[in-house]
């Protein structure tokens, strides 16, 4: 495999997006062992059952959560029939399994020089392997976290909208996430002339910010897409600043939204995490 999993162009590509804007570049992990069909199926035999995620195929971009189907097929047994199942999958947090973590360190070393100078050091790196059967619909949701999708195999189109639109997803719903709610949003199709349409093939991939809204239509053969992820502080002190905007809206105040990078959210984030830890102390202590 190559000493390098990037382009030579990717590092002023990324650095032309990051991290407020979603854009393509290319890289090098086509071919790579660990995402063949048999390693992947070794390392789903070796995951907790709480860390894969199975879907049935046929979804509609909009979805409920309690509406979402598993397709009662076995771990492997979706990974080795994908093609015909009607399935995806996300096997999450492989960065658990000793061998992909020092590809995930690998992938992300490339790209922190970068990435420090604006938000700070790469924090809680994780990473999540998605396999898809031909035409699956990934529904329209947001993520917490700094993501690059590294497309491996097939072919999909992401359709990625602005972070922090408040037409798009507003702060109840980002409230919502950060007090523990599912990831999937609410779609209406007035949307859709938001939306930026990527198309990825094995060699490409894609940077998607901090709770960019997005949805992905897999093409007509299955599909393995690689995802490396981090936190920064900024991306937590936006998190924070929304849970406080929790607390002041049951309060019955009418907070304004927390701002988007480069602003950081500095009062709202510290007033969360010292109410927060002080209700931690008070449980610990109990009655």
């Amino acid at each position: 495999m190559p000493d390098e999993y990037f382009a030579p162009d990717t590092p002023g590509s990324f650095a032309q997006l990051y991290p407020e804007i979603a854009g393509t570049f290319t890289h090098r992990l086509v071919g790579h062992p660990l995402f063949e069909w048999e390693a992947l199926a070794q390392l789903a035999g070796r995951m907790r059952p709480c860390d894969v995620e199975q879907n049935l195929a046929k979804l509609p971009i909009g979805v409920d959560p309690a509406a979402l189907r598993e397709n009662g097929l076995s771990i492997v047994d979706t990974i080795r029939s994908i093609e015909h199942n009607g399935s995806w999958m996300v096997l999450k947090f492989v960065e658990q399994d000793r061998i992909y973590r020092q590809l995930l360190d690998a992938v992300l070393d490339e790209l922190a020089p970068l990435v420090g100078p604006r938000t700070g050091p790469m924090l809680k790196r994780e990473a999540f392997i998605f396999v898809s059967s031909p035409g699956a619909i990934t529904p329209f949701h947001f993520d917490p976290e700094h993501n690059i999708l590294l497309q491996l195999r097939g072919e999909k189109v992401m359709t990625v909208f602005p972070a922090g639109d408040p037409e798009v997803a507003g702060p109840e719903e980002h409230e919502r996430f950060h007090m523990g709610g599912h990831r999937n949003l609410p779609y209406d199709e007035a949307f859709g002339a938001k939306g930026c349409e990527h198309r990825l093939r094995p060699g490409e991939a894609i940077y998607v910010p901090v709770k960019a809204p997005h949805w992905v239509r897999n093409g007509p053969t299955p599909s393995v897409s690689f995802s490396v992820t981090w936190r920064s502080e900024w991306s937590y002190r936006e998190a924070s600043a929304h849970g406080m905007n929790n607390l002041l809206r049951r309060a019955g105040f009418h907070p304004a939204a927390p701002a988007r990078f480069p602003h950081q959210n500095h009062v709202k984030s510290l007033a969360y995490r010292a109410v927060d830890k002080a209700r931690r102390a008070f449980v610990r202590l109990g009655p």
